[in-house]
């Protein structure tokens, strides 16, 4: 296990470019199963979840090809379907929980797939129904073998279906898509998600010759081909991490420049930044985030207290609201940290109150920031993350904090943020890796 250890107080400054977005190079890299053609992906991040499906899909017969930094060629003429049932295949794909993903593309191309009960963060329950019912109604039958905890789904032939996703899932709604682009006839899927992540992986599967309709809407229609062709594909900058390094500037009161941030990709993000009381500026397809001594959070029109939640896009993406509630801890004001779709995702707060942070955890959902602006002078704490979100706030109000931090396991922070200690340490950051 690694750790960071981190020398509070610093002030930040410079410019950074975010990297490629994890969700989405997680859906569009398991979509290359889709075709034996070679497809070319851009911007791919260089994080542990990325790096641990690459893996995977190599073992599984995938030729893939470092063409230069950040891009690569993958192509899927030879897939092996006996490694499918190897115990490899069954430990490196529950390490991550996008291997779920694999799941639509083989479907489609060869009428049968495998996986065990998925990995990923520990942050609450995280079902799988949307999944095996939007692929149940294109054909598909589910098997569990309750000896090895492994899926078996089998599918001589998808056709095409009307379906009404109960929840809007982004990985759910992603792996009906794969499998639909390759079904016999015409899908429409109602309630789907939406974003960003989702755009692009079907502006990626048009370009290989699929016919989508309602790209960024929640209806989509799709007419099943025969086959797909390979092509290029960018990945957007990644949202989260974008989101973060603004945090990360409020809390250090550091002057920054976050380069190209595909800034209309972007939603209700900059805004809700805003409401937060911390200044940034677009320039272009920049932000720039000026030095804040102070912020204050915004009340609602009425007086009432601010509450900052999480929505289906074009809502706020969960992904960021443990960084609002890091940075509400030296705003002036208060906020109720409001986290809807996962019920494990705030125990983290006991090490900000630990910090010295006031923090009311309402309920597992639930979490009351007092902000005590200039007045709160965190206090440098011993800390693990738990999952890669809480991991990035704690490292944020580590780079807040007097004195010496230690985060301890943060392969979490891996999983998603590319070299982000490096990174940070050139724009003034004290941050040791110790392995």
């Amino acid at each position: 296990m690694s750790s960071f250890k981190i020398e509070g107080g610093q002030k930040l400054s410079g410019t950074i470019v975010p990297q490629g977005s994890k969700n989405e190079a997680l859906q569009v890299i398991c979509a290359t199963l889709l075709t034996p053609k070679k497809v070319i992906i851009n911007n791919v991040p260089h994080i542990l979840d990325v790096e641990l499906l690459m893996n995977l899909l190599l073992q599984l017969g995938v030729e893939i090809e470092k063409l230069q930094e950040n891009t690569y060629s993958f192509k899927a003429e030879n897939i092996k379907l006996n490694y499918l049932k190897t115990k490899d295949f069954y430990q490196k794909s529950s390490l991550l929980r996008g291997s779920v993903m694999i799941v639509g593309p083989m479907l489609a191309r060869f009428g049968e797939a495998i996986f065990p009960k998925p990995g990923g963060d520990k942050i609450g329950r995280r079902r799988l129904d949307t999944h095996f019912i939007g692929i149940q109604k294109l054909g598909a039958e589910f098997m569990f073998d309750e000896v090895k905890n492994i899926y078996q789904i089998k599918a001589p032939k998808l056709k095409g279906s009307y379906m009404l996703l109960d929840e809007a899932s982004v990985t759910g709604t992603a792996n009906i898509i794969m499998a639909a682009v390759l079904a016999e006839g015409t899908t429409t899927i109602y309630n789907a998600a939406c974003e960003p992540y989702i755009q692009q992986l079907c502006k990626m599967l048009i370009q290989m010759g699929a016919h989508i309709e309602g790209v960024g809407s929640n209806l989509l229609t799709i007419k099943g081909v025969t086959s797909l062709k390979g092509c290029s594909h960018q990945i957007l900058p990644d949202m989260i991490e974008i989101g973060s390094f603004i945090g990360m500037a409020a809390m250090t009161a550091s002057e920054i420049t976050i380069k190209k941030v595909a800034y209309s990709q972007l939603g209700i993000i900059p805004d809700s930044f805003r409401r937060m009381g911390i200044q940034l500026v677009q320039q272009g397809d920049d932000i720039y985030i000026p030095s804040q001594e102070n912020y204050t959070i915004e009340t609602f029109m009425d007086g009432s207290i601010m509450t900052i939640a999480d929505a289906p896009w074009p809502g706020l993406t969960p992904d960021l609201l443990s960084v609002f509630l890091v940075i509400a801890t030296k705003a002036n004001g208060s906020v109720l940290i409001h986290q809807k779709m996962f019920e494990s995702r705030l125990f983290f707060v006991d090490k900000l109150i630990d910090m010295g942070a006031q923090i009311i955890l309402c309920d597992p959902h639930r979490a009351t920031v007092i902000g005590l602006g200039n007045q709160l002078n965190l206090k440098a704490s011993i800390m693990t993350s738990p999952d890669i979100r809480a991991g990035i706030a704690l490292l944020i109000a580590a780079l807040s904090a007097k004195g010496t931090s230690v985060i301890h396991n943060i392969e979490q922070i891996d999983r998603g943020y590319q070299n982000i200690d490096k990174r940070l340490n050139e724009l003034g950051a004290k941050i040791l890796r110790i392995n």
